[in-house]
């Protein structure tokens, strides 16, 4: 089972980030931002390429592009129901993140007494509810000490179905979320990728 999940690309590794990079990290900060609202990942993945070709990959060159700039990015990408909100959030997120963190996604862990204070730093940028916060930190597990957010409700449910322990379902969060998404959520049982592995095929 293990090596099954361990080929199921993460969101980050799909968008062709390595985490273990310094820039990737705050790659993957705005691109958690785009999957964190109710919106396809499909659309936010789109998006987020978006900002990536248009150069928008650091907060200097976020803040100058300005909100108009931000907004045709999004919409570009499809994301159009959340252009308005989302675009301002970056913004603000940007000017909070150069002001108490001199820009530096990483100093928000390292101002972190322990796991529980770095969600709750994370939580005070614009958007970054608990599913942000849990999106951008289960794929960190391992690279940053204090990653360790309470697993999704939708990897609970999956790890549940497949018998997995609670250590293999921290290692694989991200995996078993898209799993739940793509293919059990919408019952696409013949086209998931570990069908011939799974005790209870069609059943959440």
């Amino acid at each position: 089972m293990e090596e099954a999940l361990s080929k199921i690309p993460s969101y980050s590794r799909e968008l062709g980030l390595n985490l273990r990079v310094k820039s990737d990290r705050f790659k993957w900060f705005i691109a958690s931002m785009l999957y964190a609202k109710r919106i396809s990942s499909k659309i936010a993945s789109e998006t987020f390429r978006r900002f990536v070709a248009e150069g928008l990959t650091d907060p200097n060159s976020i803040m100058s592009a300005g909100w108009d700039r931000i907004v045709e990015v999004l919409d570009s990408g499809g994301y159009v129901r959340y252009d308005f909100s989302t675009a301002t959030n970056i913004l603000e997120n940007m000017r909070m993140l150069m002001e108490r963190y001199d820009g530096d996604v990483d100093r928000i862990h390292e101002y972190a007494l322990d796991s529980m204070d770095l969600e709750e730093k994370l939580m005070e940028f614009r958007g970054f509810g608990p599913v942000a916060v849990n999106i951008f930190l289960r794929e960190l597990r391992g690279i940053w000490v204090k990653a360790d957010p309470k697993p999704s409700s939708y990897a609970k449910i999956m790890a549940s179905k497949l018998g997995l322990s609670d250590d293999i379902m921290r290692r694989y969060e991200s995996q078993l979320v898209r799993l739940y998404i793509e293919y059990c959520k919408s019952k696409s049982c013949s086209e998931c990728p570990i069908q011939s592995l799974c005790p209870n095929p069609n059943h959440l």
